[in-house]
């Protein structure tokens, strides 16, 4: 059975150390991505908001849908705007990626956003689709929202990386969350994920993570599963596993090409 309405199953997950696997939702528009990234076995899902046209109203749906199947919305929003970020959870989403953050200030800015008093100065406005529209009093929604809610900092340039330490430190960010395309691209060395000078940015961001507490993510690193393996001994606990687009685009050209290698009669 699904779990209840309202229970982050990603953020329990990760608080007891498990592994959380999570689809990128690029392309696909309909609820159904939800409903098939549960039936994939999928613990969570992370709405592209940031590289994508998918529109709020879009993006809510997809939402609501994951709630009622027991895994974990997530949006990757598009910018440091508050309103991007707040607007999407009071639409659904159990959690929000916020972008190249760089600094502990920029990543207390994220906290103060999307937390309620008196962690931060989110706005409130009630019970909503990531409580099930339960009748709860005002401090009770905000005591679970800010309970259930998963926040989770991208870190994606060198400066990030030499402050992850300070951006761990701070209570109420959850996850620091490497994007490795854009980290390898700023780098000069864009995709070479296993570079010596990549591995000792996760080997940093994962001490960091580590001292305080935090859950570490990788985006990005897909098919190389002894790679992935070395991760997972760093201590990441959650990955974006791959794509909509991605597995669409794997598995379709690995079709074709067999059905090429066929000789017609």
């Amino acid at each position: 059975m699904p779990n209840p309405v309202g229970e982050n199953v990603a953020k329990r997950k990760l608080a007891a150390g498990e592994l959380v696997l999570c689809l990128g939702v690029n392309q696909m528009r309909t609820p159904n991505i939800a409903m098939i990234a549960a039936s994939c076995g999928f613990d969570a899902i992370y709405i592209d908001l940031e590289h994508n046209p998918t529109s709020l109203e879009t993006a809510a749906a997809i939402c609501v849908a994951a709630l009622g199947l027991g895994i974990t919305p997530i949006a990757r929003v598009s910018s440091h705007d508050a309103h991007d970020a707040t607007r999407i959870l009071d639409c659904g989403a159990q959690g929000v990626m916020v972008p190249h953050v760089d600094t502990a200030a920029e990543a207390r800015a994220v906290v103060e956003a999307c937390r309620y008093a008196p962690q931060g100065r989110r706005s409130a406005f009630g019970s909503g689709p990531a409580l099930g529209y339960a009748a709860k009093g005002q401090a009770e929604v905000c005591r679970l929202l800010n309970e259930e809610t998963l926040l989770m900092v991208m870190i994606e340039t060198p400066e990030a990386v030499e402050n992850a330490a300070a951006m761990a430190a701070i209570d109420g960010i959850d996850v620091l969350h490497i994007g490795s395309s854009d980290l390898s691209t700023e780098m000069g060395i864009p995709g070479q994920y296993t570079h010596e000078r990549m591995r000792a940015a996760y080997e940093t961001v994962a001490r960091a993570a580590r001292a305080h507490g935090k859950a570490m993510g990788v985006g990005g690193v897909r098919e190389d599963f002894e790679f992935q393996r070395w991760l997972f001994g760093l201590g990441v606990r959650y990955l974006t596993g791959g794509s909509d687009v991605g597995y669409v685009l794997s598995a379709g050209r690995a079709d074709v090409k067999r059905l090429r290698e066929v000789k017609l009669s």
